[in-house]
């Protein structure tokens, strides 16, 4: 077992019940803890009534600041063998500085999602026009993948993301890494326990209001497919869960209607398990969606757009939602989806009635959820050669960074660029 340090310059404290990019964080954290890490999470950001107790699981906090030479001081005299990430922000604000101080750390980005392809997908859908490859040549696209050139390794959670990187923007293989959710297995025991088709009600949809992708979804359903859910199943109701609803959500709330925002959730499993259907119409984002997941490990089937289902199953099957692109080939085992997937409004509206009133149907897609979790997501499948994907790059770090020309040329630009502005910054706030 290592004895290493790992910092992770988070860009906002941990909300598990908030986000999933929340839960993907402490996902990294038991993994790295697992392989003898000592870990500190530090973060520029303020903390919240939902932000997790990281001294629960051992973890050292260290609060920091922007554009501040404090920072150098503390990551000098912490001297961490690997430096982690959370999201391209954080390595443009201080991945100069971890290069400059501490040029032996390996520096690892936990992407979260390709945030250049959601801003390509948001594009488009304003345009109302497929996604291009103008679309995907935007400025959160470049500023991401000079980010990745930067570090040593990124962490992608999903194989469709890797497959356009790859494909589209010819990023070598080797500064990639495919790591999704990684969860516990479901039992035999937890899915005889969980509420049967007829002991449920209602539907259930979820996700954090900050995030746009989310807002839009809810939107999209109040003024597009709900009303062709409700005639047909006039008695039904619309659960919305989120974390931070702000007025322009709230606003939304319609008991008449049956469309209902319910605000944050303070346990997903006990809501989801009481929801018959879950529904999941997003017209833009990336990444692997924590709502399915959610769902999935409650039993609770769903109906979702293709971008909400990509990277969850079988994507020979389904386009990528860029027509440049052909579909990807997951490097994990393929399964089929909890429920339908959909994108046409009266499509997306049908399946989810047929769901809802058919107990055998949703009985089969309950089941391809558990299968889901315990075939794709099951963290001992990953485990093993995740650490000895870090324990290789420790000990070959030298000729790795040369073998990436590219993230050198960039690592010498950025550092320049990114350390006077930072340097001018912090002097004029003096």
């Amino acid at each position: 077992m290592s004895n290493s340090n790992l910092l992770i310059i988070g860009l906002v404290w941990p909300e598990p019940k908030s986000s999933a990019a929340g839960s993907r964080m402490l996902q990294l954290i038991e993994q790295f803890q697992n392989q003898g890490y000592h870990i500190t999470f530090s973060c520029a950001a303020k903390t919240s009534a939902n932000t997790f107790d990281l001294g629960i699981f051992g973890v050292e906090t260290q609060a920091i600041l922007l554009n501040d030479s404090s920072f150098d001081d503390f990551v000098s005299e912490l001297n961490p063998d690997v430096v982690l990430f959370d999201r391209f922000i954080t390595e443009e604000q201080f991945g100069w500085r971890v290069a400059e101080q501490c040029p032996g750390a390996l520096r690892i980005l936990d992407t979260e999602d390709f945030h250049g392809l959601r801003k390509a997908r948001e594009l488009a859908l304003k345009e109302g026009t497929a996604v291009s490859r103008a679309h995907l040549q935007n400025e959160t696209t470049k500023r991401e993948i000079a980010s990745m050139y930067r570090c040593d390794l990124s962490l992608m959670i999903s194989g469709a993301e890797i497959n356009i990187l790859t494909e589209q923007f010819r990023i070598d293989k080797s500064l990639l890494y495919y790591l999704p959710f990684l969860l516990e297995p479901i039992s035999k025991d937890t899915k005889i326990k969980l509420p049967k088709f007829e002991e449920r009600q209602h539907f259930i949809t979820i996700g954090n209001f900050l995030h746009p992708p989310n807002y839009d979804a809810v939107l999209y359903l109040k003024q597009t497919i709900w009303p062709l859910i409700r005639q047909q199943l006039p008695k039904a109701e619309l659960h919305i869960y989120g974390a931070y609803e702000s007025q322009k959500v709230t606003q939304l709330h319609n008991k008449r209607e049956g469309f209902l925002i319910k605000g944050f959730a303070e346990d997903v499993n006990e809501i989801m398990q009481k929801a018959r259907v879950c529904i999941a119409p997003l017209r833009f984002g990336a990444g692997l969606k924590g709502k399915l997941i959610d769902a999935m490990q409650n039993g609770t089937p769903c109906v979702m757009s293709n971008i909400a289902a990509e990277g969850m199953f079988d994507d020979k099957s389904r386009k990528l939602s860029c027509h440049a692109e052909p579909a990807c080939a997951e490097p994990s085992r393929s399964t089929k989806a909890n429920g339908f997937i959909e994108d046409n409004p009266k499509d997306f509206a049908k399946k989810a009635v047929e769901l809802y009133i058919n107990r055998d149907v949703w009985q089969d897609k309950q089941q391809n959820g558990f299968e889901v979790i315990n075939e794709r997501f099951n963290k001992a499948s990953f485990e093993t050669e995740f650490s000895q994907k870090v324990t290789s790059l420790k000990t070959t770090l030298k000729t790795h960074r040369q073998n990436n020309f590219i993230g050198n040329v960039l690592q010498h630009q950025t550092l320049q660029s990114n350390k006077y502005m930072s340097k001018w910054i912090e002097e004029k706030n003096r």
